[in-house]
């Protein structure tokens, strides 16, 4: 029986940016070229999309993990 499966990497990188717009384009460039250019990632594990945002450490970085904490409580609280 053939089953799908949906996959996701997630990760962080430091980028030395002006800008957080600045900082997701040139990761997102980079991750670009590199799905691009990995055969096994385009028609293997058929790599759809990339996806990610900038933050700035500390307090943003605090308030995303909190954020992403409440999130998690509240699906499992409705049974998601």
């Amino acid at each position: 029986m053939e089953h799908k499966v949906h996959w996701i990497i997630d990760g962080i990188m430091s980028v030395d940016a002006n800008s957080k717009e600045e900082a997701e384009k040139e990761v997102q460039e980079k991750l670009q070229d590199f799905v691009k250019n990995s055969d096994q990632l385009m028609n293997f594990f058929i790599a759809k999309s990339i996806q990610g945002s900038a933050y700035l450490p500390g307090s943003e970085e605090e308030l995303n993990k909190t954020k992403n904490t409440k999130t998690d409580t509240d699906e499992s609280q409705n049974g998601n």
